[in-house]
């Protein structure tokens, strides 16, 4: 089995039988699997990260009206189908954080958007693969509290990598 297949084989069977799943038992009784983007290798990123000179802190609102503090701490900038992007990286006392909204949610891709964490990589370089954005745990259920993406990170392209939409027929999330 692939990696990727292999990764999203075991998060579904996190999410069917963990009691640190998102989902509620209602929701676990009809949970089929997650859907997913097909892998586009062309979205595994390594990326000059430009880090910032100040690296202001800043507060994101979250799904339950609380806020969660990050450091703004660099930018991305890449290629999706021809067309420039540029992201920034966040960061907490758990490593980097990339929450972004891409030009699909709402429609492919979850409303308020999806989550990475890119991983260090030698000489300045920061590791982002789009196939592992995931939703946030609020898109399952809103019992969590998830930060909501800055404006800054609102990118007028598709990126068709990663779970899609959260819907579970007949069950509202």
């Amino acid at each position: 089995m692939h990696n990727l297949d292999e990764f999203r084989h075991e998060k579904d069977h996190f999410f069917a039988d963990s009691p640190h799943s998102p989902l509620s038992g209602e929701q676990k009784a009809r949970f089929k699997g997650l859907e997913y983007f097909p892998e586009n290798l062309d979205l595994e990123l390594e990326l000059k990260l430009e880090e910032f000179d100040e690296k202001d802190e800043i507060t994101m609102q979250t799904s339950t009206g609380d806020v969660q503090v990050y450091q703004r701490f660099g930018r991305v900038n890449f290629e999706v189908d021809g067309q420039e992007a540029a992201l920034t990286v966040y960061n907490n006392e758990h490593g980097y954080f990339l929450p972004f909204v891409d030009s699909q949610a709402g429609v492919d891709t979850y409303p308020a958007g999806r989550y990475l964490e890119p991983v260090p990589l030698a000489g300045g370089k920061i590791g982002i693969n789009f196939n592992l954005a995931y939703n946030p745990y609020c898109a399952y259920n809103d019992m969590w509290s998830c930060p909501f993406p800055p404006a800054e990170n609102r990118l007028e392209v598709p990126i068709r990598a990663g779970e899609k939409i959260f819907e579970l027929s007949g069950l509202h999330v």
